[in-house]
């Protein structure tokens, strides 16, 4: 439940991509994110936040995976920063699956907040823990959930799905484990190759 530090962080991922492609180093990566301050963060615990995120995210992605990241479309970056996000947190993983994608095979396009409300309850059955986190948290924890999905490019202002676009090159890279990553988008089996 750690996903509050902010949203997609699409430039800053390509940027840290970007590093890795050439030092394939997680490590060198942050030293250098940290010592040139290459997300603009106005403080170093800021910054070590972010950039902690973000390698913990990208490390859910495999070399194929990041180099479409770096050379790809903003709406193929969009849906691999999805992926590692869902990969990354169990909780949204399930929301994507159990929520966004059957919302929109029901043929249901619009995404209220109410949902996510009622997942969370649903969740903290199962999850005791979850009963003990604040109301203040639990809204922030949705209103980055819906930003991520926003930005993405997964879900309207308005709240509406939107189908997801899923490009050839996209579905290469996420073929070994396709179904499980497909499964994560508001799309329908036929729709994705």
């Amino acid at each position: 439940m750690s996903f509050t530090t902010g949203g997609l962080f699409r430039g800053e991922s390509v940027k840290l991509a970007t590093l890795f492609l050439e030092w394939n180093d997680w490590k060198a990566v942050r030293e250098r994110v940290l010592s040139d301050n290459l997300l603009q963060a106005r403080t170093l615990n800021t910054s070590k936040r972010v950039c902690t995120e973000i390698i913990s995210r990208l490390k859910k992605l495999d070399p194929g995976q990041i180099d479409l990241l770096v050379h790809g479309g903003p709406r193929e970056q969009g849906y691999l920063l999805w992926i590692a996000v869902c990969r990354r947190y169990r909780f949204i993983a399930d929301f994507a699956v159990e929520i966004v994608r059957e919302r929109y095979l029901s043929l249901q396009n619009d995404l209220p907040y109410e949902e996510f409300d009622s997942f969370f309850n649903k969740k903290s059955e199962w999850h005791p823990e979850m009963e003990n986190i604040r109301p203040s948290t639990r809204k922030k924890l949705r209103q980055v959930l819906f930003k991520i999905l926003r930005e993405a490019d997964l879900l309207t202002a308005e709240n509406t799905l939107n189908a997801a676009m899923l490009s050839p090159r996209l579905l290469e890279v996420i073929a070994p484990d396709r179904r499980d990553s497909i499964a994560f988008f508001p799309v329908f089996e036929t729709d994705s190759g």
